[in-house]
């Protein structure tokens, strides 16, 4: 049996659920920002990667399709038919992946700063390797500059998400990373989507990733949010906040689980 991930609900009793998911390396707290207007119409339902967040750590490999399995599971024990779903980087993949292993239960479809496909596995496996030989400490360090524009200067609690972080859950995340690629299966996702990325984005820049989603999912659109790294919904959070509830607006308010 899946396990269930470690989880919040906020936001009022029998209201649509949209589910959050995090990035590597951050907790359930990276949307912070965007939940005092999310809360008002929605019931969010935040989790957390595994070893992340004060989760407990994985107990052997997994994919991102094995995450998309544990938020079916998470879906399962709280009793929600159908949901929302938004999610940033890695949470994002596991978006896609969910929309693609249980498209009944995704109502609306939001992917921030994320791709289809993340690179070449192999420096991914190399951060893992490095992760469980030293620490998250060495990633830690020039996180900020991976996730925000030198311009920011409120990365310091992400930062500190990362460093809180369990060396094992990170490598693992990193080596689900390497293994992704959903590219060929766009066309087969039928939730109603948005792509949000960041200009600025350094690890998934808008040219080949967002336009690839954008591109490859039925009917999606693409928001690019200037000024806005790799971490956009916390960089430039008004202008995140304002796409997500626009198109849940559009997508999903009304309807009911």
């Amino acid at each position: 049996m899946t396990a269930v991930p470690r989880h919040r609900l906020d936001g009022p009793d029998g209201a649509p659920v949209v589910v959050l998911g995090p990035s590597l390396g951050t907790s359930m707290d990276l949307w912070l920002p965007q939940l005092p207007a999310l809360t008002r119409a929605w019931r969010t339902l935040r989790y957390e990667l595994p070893g992340h967040g004060g989760a407990p750590s994985p107990g052997g490999p997994f994919t991102v399709e094995d995450l998309a399995e544990g938020v079916v599971a998470l879906l399962d024990a709280l009793g929600v038919e159908r949901a929302a779903y938004a999610g940033v980087s890695l949470g994002g993949a596991v978006g896609t992946a969910l929309a693609l292993r249980a498209p009944e239960r995704v109502a609306s479809l939001v992917l921030c700063c994320t791709s289809p496909r993340f690179g070449d596995p192999g420096p991914w496996r190399e951060r893992a390797a490095l992760v469980r030989r030293e620490g998250v400490g060495p990633v830690a360090d020039g996180a900020a500059g991976r996730w925000f524009t030198p311009s920011f200067t409120g990365a310091e609690p992400y930062v500190a998400m990362l460093r809180a972080t369990g060396a094992e859950g990170y490598a693992g995340c990193c080596e689900a990373l390497a293994a992704f690629d959903a590219t060929a299966r766009l066309a087969e996702i039928r939730a109603p989507a948005l792509v949000v990325a960041g200009a600025q984005d350094g690890p998934t820049p808008p040219r080949g990733h967002a336009d690839r989603l954008a591109a490859g999912i039925p009917g999606a659109r693409l928001t690019v949010v200037e000024g806005a790294g790799h971490l956009a919904n916390a960089e430039r959070p008004a202008e995140v906040t304002e796409a997500i509830t626009a198109h849940l607006d559009r997508t999903w308010r009304g309807t009911r689980r």
